[in-house]
């Protein structure tokens, strides 16, 4: 009998891998119930592993997170291809909002990331952009249908999503978890072209401010349980 001894994976490799697949189940948890500025000591302990062994998996947040939500971005990109092989732009924009503010509302480390500018996660800098592109072809083929304002931007949606989404954790507590779908159908009922809405006032935001804009929103606040004593 052949010795296969030398196709096993080696102890330490495995644990090394386990020790992976613990930091970033750990830290999916933690994002979800505390938000991207969770500390990552919390992590460490909720996996059951040190700080070093952490950051010798993930040397920055940036990196964790990367490897924590990627296959959510990946979803949110595919979901973006099918809308805009739709021919109607108006109900594929409807449906491609829709599936964004239920990625919006599962989690608020998800939220986290998906409403601000969050440098150094690669997958996140592609979704960004995909769904910058996204919404721009849907808007454009919405106008040549007629469908859509003539007067909207890209900008303006970005921004106007961005915002309302940053609202979904506290506007769900405080409600129900579908309590996001009225204020995004009053936002969609305000991108319809109607020859009895009035022309949008002042200047729409350029790309370079909205980026700022996003990075001055920032992630949701740790709650403040621990310095008020209650």
């Amino acid at each position: 009998m052949a010795d296969e001894s030398h196709h096993a994976t080696p102890p330490r490799r495995r644990d090394a891998r386990r020790n992976r697949e613990l930091l970033v189940g750990a830290a999916r948890e933690v994002f979800t119930e505390l938000g991207l500025e969770a500390p990552l000591d919390v992590i460490a302990r909720r996996a059951g592993v040190g700080n070093a062994t952490l950051y010798r998996n993930f040397p920055t947040r940036e990196a964790l997170i990367d490897a924590v939500f990627h296959d959510v971005l990946t979803d949110t990109m595919a979901a973006g291809e099918q809308a805009r092989a739709a021919a109607d732009a108006w109900s594929a924009l409807n449906g491609y909002l829709q599936a964004v503010f239920v990625t919006l509302a599962a989690d608020r480390g998800t939220n986290d990331l998906m409403t601000t500018h969050l440098r150094g996660v690669e997958a996140l800098e592609a979704v960004h952009a995909h769904n910058r592109q996204t919404v721009d072809v849907l808007l454009s083929r919405g106008r040549e249908q007629g469908t859509v304002r003539a007067d909207v931007t890209t900008e303006d949606v970005l921004f106007s999503l961005a915002a309302l989404g940053r609202a979904i954790p506290a506007l769900t507590a405080a409600t129900t978890p579908e309590a996001w779908r009225r204020p995004l159908a009053l936002f969609l009922d305000g991108l319809h072209a109607s020859p009895a809405t009035p022309p949008l006032p002042g200047s729409a935001l350029t790309a370079a401010q909205l980026g700022y804009v996003l990075e001055d929103l920032g992630p949701h606040r740790m709650p403040r349980k621990g310095l008020t004593g209650e």
